[in-house]
């Protein structure tokens, strides 16, 4: 990792230097270059670690220890809610004076918790423990993973946001999206085969599995180690200018308290509201498409699968495609665009039966159009909170939105349940239709969003 020397004629009571001021631009060039195949192989083994751990081989592993229908509602419910603590982690890493060692401890301490489990299932398979006490186990080490990971996502995020040049994000974070699909649908067709033929049955496949997956999570983080590293102290003090193009700077700005920044900053709080109504629409109708296929269409789990791989290839294919259109009109027309289509969608599953037609057209059909505008969301969301986020104080302003973002999309989880089991609103076909309104009123706040120009 670069450890470079700091020359400005500003004040500054920092003894890490971290930030060369005077390097050659091929200097810049190389280290830029470096640090995002680094961190495009982190997200590779990352995502490893992530499927391992979460996803369908969880899932699987609980249905087989004969999980509940509320071990799995929490399953869901946990990943949004503990974002709430990202502000606490978010003011932790400000504090701190390397973003790489606030991440590699945050995470490492995170993911190796997991390891709990694998001794868990290895104690069940020697008669140890029962199912029941590792269902237990499992929902204490996946809260209490994400509760510690929370405490670095505000940080990690503030630290791809500053080495990644504001002219290449789209195109970046299209490559790099499409190398995380592209992981998951390799990985998790293999890693499923491995578990459910395990010779000693497929709880201890998971076992091994889930040590493998631990394995590469901590590889990813050491993936980390060759990325420019970054003060938060002197990014807070100082503009970081990181361009391919031009020597590398840094800039005063002043020092204002983050609070009165956050409640100036009129074009954030929008973003904000609109961001939180979004996750609530969405979430109102999104986790109970999976469920209709499987509860009212009794459709076979082996379609709903084959579905799901068909939305994820599409993904893949028009992530860079996305990141490259974003790069050339902004990402603000194309999630008002795409917003207006992803909000009529729950709509179309309003005829969908169990036809000939429908199992080998309309549903294929459809998850491929899924796949394909959800990239767009999931890019330009991203790019457009790092472009309206100040560089001061960035990662706050990260937590903030995944703090509000967490707790509205659990509550609209928390009303799609209630909603569905009213009479009036007949079933999920009802909050399909509901939740279409929401998502197109969701719209509204994005209209007047203001986003910077490159």
């Amino acid at each position: 990792m670069d450890s470079v020397q700091i020359e400005t004629s500003a004040p500054l009571s920092l003894e890490i230097p971290q930030i060369q001021v005077n390097s050659k631009s091929q200097t810049a060039k190389n280290s830029i270059r470096t640090s995002l195949r680094a961190s495009t192989l982190d997200a590779v083994f990352s995502t490893v670690f992530s499927m391992t751990t979460g996803g369908i081989l969880l899932s699987n592993f609980l249905v087989e220890l004969d999980a509940t229908p509320v071990v799995f509602g929490m399953l869901s419910s946990i990943p949004m809610l503990v974002n709430l603590i990202q502000p606490l982690g978010a003011y932790l890493s400000e504090r701190t004076t390397s973003r790489f060692q606030y991440s590699f401890l945050i995470y490492g301490i995170s993911r190796l918790l997991w390891l709990i489990l694998v001794i868990g299932i290895a104690g069940a398979s020697w008669g140890k423990f029962n199912s029941q006490q590792l269902v237990v186990l499992t929902l204490l080490i996946v809260l209490f993973s994400h509760l510690i990971g929370g405490l670095g996502s505000a940080s990690w995020l503030s630290w791809l946001a500053v080495i990644v040049p504001r002219q290449l994000r789209g195109r970046y974070f299209g490559i790099r999206n499409s190398a995380i699909t592209f992981t998951n649908l390799v990985y998790v067709p293999f890693a499923g085969l491995a578990v459910s033929h395990w010779p000693s049955g497929t709880q201890q496949g998971y076992g091994v599995v889930l040590l493998l997956g631990i394995v590469f999570g901590m590889v990813g983080l050491g993936c980390q180690y060759f990325k420019r590293d970054i003060n938060p102290k002197l990014q807070n003090s100082h503009v970081v200018k990181l361009s391919p193009n031009s020597e590398n700077a840094l800039t005063p700005i002043a020092n204002n308290s983050w609070v009165s920044s956050i409640w100036q900053n009129s074009n954030f709080l929008v973003f904000l509201l609109y961001f939180s109504l979004w996750m609530l629409a969405i979430n109102l109708s999104g986790p109970f498409f999976s469920l209709y296929m499987l509860d009212t269409l009794q459709l076979d789990v082996s379609w709903v699968t084959v579905y799901s791989s068909l939305q994820g290839a599409a993904n893949l294919l028009m992530m860079i495609l996305w990141g490259k259109l974003a790069d050339k009109i902004g990402n603000r027309p194309i999630l008002i665009f795409i917003g207006i289509m992803v909000a009529i969608t729950p709509l179309l599953w309003l005829g969908i039966g169990t036809s000939s037609l429908n199992l080998w057209l309309w549903l294929p059909l459809l998850h491929i159009f899924l796949g394909s505008i959800w990239a767009a969301i999931d890019l330009c969301h991203n790019n457009m909170l790092i472009g309206i986020a100040p560089v001061k104080n960035q990662s706050i302003y990260f937590a903030i939105v995944a703090a509000v973002a967490g707790a509205s999309g659990a509550l609209g989880t928390t009303l799609g349940g209630f909603i569905a089991q009213l009479p009036q609103f007949h079933g999920l076909l009802g909050l399909f239709a509901l939740s279409s309104v929401f998502r197109l009123a969701a719209l509204i706040p994005l209209a007047f969003v203001q986003e910077p120009q490159n």
